[in-house]
């Protein structure tokens, strides 16, 4: 699937995808702060903007395990994440 950008209102950013078919699915997002469209990382690669995956899985040193992300579309679904900041 496609990417998506949304603009955040109100300390909070809503996306809305019609029309999934019923399956598992998983997400990464980030919050692009200098409108950039990339993810900034530092000189060993740690994440300098806010960023986050489906499910709120997070992983020890990386990104959190693929399986941990994953959550299954068979209705109408809602996923509320949170991003995490390093800095």
């Amino acid at each position: 699937i496609e990417g998506y950008t949304k603009k955040i209102k109100n300390n909070k950013c809503v996306i809305v995808i019609k029309d999934l078919k019923p399956g598992k699915y998983a997400f990464r997002y980030f919050h692009d702060e200098n409108s950039n469209e990339e993810l900034d990382t530092n000189w060993i690669g740690i994440p300098d903007e806010g960023y986050g995956f489906s499910n709120n899985a997070s992983g020890t040193f990386g990104p959190p395990d693929f399986e941990d992300t994953i959550f299954v579309v068979n209705k109408d679904v809602r996923q509320k994440c949170t991003p995490t900041y390093i800095f």
